[in-house]
């Protein structure tokens, strides 16, 4: 009998899960796989339980929670992929053949670089082509930076001060990268074209599973924009965590206004 233990692990809501498989080439260990229409955890020891399939579900039918199952077992899995003649690195584009997915969609989820998780908190100094330093180096500590493809588990989301900026605020804001950038973890988006719902989602796993010391929000002026404080908000309640939320708005000339709420 497999012994089990308390840990954070993955849970797919049926009712909610359209088979659309886009999660699927998301989890690099293999745990998932559309049985009868519908995304199925193929084991419990498949699951490392951090959370990168998250954000990929259209229909938020993914979350994470905290019970009972079996411990995650890396050996298991290279055993399996390798076994299926897959190298985890290539995983992802493994599956385009009998993903449901069309191939465009997949080609946006499947072994992206733009997904990887980078963390370069300790940044060395840009250098132009002709070899002199450039005069503002970059403050981004990681990568990637989409709400959406984020890992709630990255290190660098442990202990850190979160900025959660609008996807035009960066260019409508010229000192983004001094004032508000510099020493912060940094996830971005857009309520007017994503799920709100599943930055919520998102957004609560960060906060629930590091010791976030401050979050600020920055978002722009137009009103669809405002959902991404709401949601900073309703995320530090959910995971009942006692977190200052700061919010600024940035105006479409790029300066900075009083927030509205």
């Amino acid at each position: 009998m497999a012994v089990k233990t308390l840990r954070k692990i993955i849970r797919i809501d049926e009712e909610k899960c359209d088979g659309c498989g886009l999660c699927i080439p998301n989890c690099v260990e293999g745990a998932l796989a559309i049985v009868d229409g519908k995304a199925k955890l193929v084991s419990e020891r498949y699951c490392d339980g951090l959370g990168a399939c998250l954000g990929h579900c259209p229909q938020g039918a993914i979350t994470i929670e905290e019970r009972e199952a079996e411990e995650f077992d890396e050996a298991a899995v290279g055993q399996r992929l390798q076994e299926q003649g897959i190298s985890p690195a290539n995983h992802a584009q493994s599956h385009a053949a009998n993903s449901p997915v069309p191939v465009a969609a997949q080609a946006a989820h499947s072994g992206c670089p733009g997904a990887r998780m980078m963390d370069f908190r300790a940044p060395t100094p840009r250098t132009a082509q002709d070899g002199r330093t450039t005069s503002a180096p970059s403050e981004l500590r990681q990568w990637p930076v989409k709400i959406n493809l984020v890992n709630p588990a990255a290190p660098y989301f442990q202990d850190a001060h979160l900025l959660i900026a609008a996807d035009c605020a960066p260019f409508a804001l010229a000192s983004f990268h001094p004032d508000f950038l510099r020493g912060r973890a940094v996830v971005i988006g857009c309520p007017k074209f994503d799920d709100i719902g599943a930055y919520l989602q998102k957004l609560t796993a960060i906060v629930e599973m590091n010791d976030i010391r401050s979050i600020t929000v920055l978002h722009m002026e137009v009103p669809c924009c405002f959902g991404l404080a709401q949601a900073a908000k309703q995320a530090v309640l959910a995971a009942g965590k006692q977190v200052p939320v700061d919010v600024k708005m940035v105006g479409i000339r790029g300066e900075i206004l009083e927030p509205l709420f």
